[in-house]
């Protein structure tokens, strides 16, 4: 099985960027215990502050991986592009934000790209990346 972890804008900080909202790990501290959480699986990891960037990654990935996970981060919030990328592609794609996107600015209660996911995981701090490899597991047996 193998699952792609997109992470979007400002998400290369984790671990400096308000770690009382993010916590002290960086994603690439994280990302290897998931790999050692779930060696059955082969997870890749891509990282980008361009929207266009992330929207190739959809692309190149979309028809032949088993799974996407995908924090957009801020462009969730306002990529159009990005929904529509996610529309174009026949892997399913879960959406997960570490913080809880309704406990914090209202801007952040909409989603542009929750739609065309298959389903969305957020406050549960990077513990929602597993969640979601868990889920893409059970739906891929």
């Amino acid at each position: 099985m193998k699952i792609q972890v997109i992470n979007g804008p400002n998400l290369n900080l984790l671990g400096k960027r308000e770690p009382e909202t993010y916590g002290k790990l960086s994603f690439e501290e994280f990302f290897e215990k998931l790999k050692v959480r779930f060696p059955d699986v082969e997870l890749f990891y891509y990282q980008s502050n361009v929207e266009g960037d992330l929207i190739n990654k959809l692309h190149e990935i979309g028809f032949t991986f088993d799974g996407v996970i995908l924090n957009a981060g801020a462009y969730t919030h306002t990529s159009v592009a990005i929904h529509d990328a996610i529309a174009a592609i026949t892997t399913p794609v879960i959406e997960v934000h570490i913080s809880n996107v309704y406990a914090r600015e209202e801007f952040r209660h909409k989603s542009l790209i929750t739609s065309k996911c298959l389903g969305l995981i957020t406050g549960f701090g990077m513990e929602g990346y597993a969640m979601a490899i868990q889920h893409l597991l059970i739906i891929n047996q």
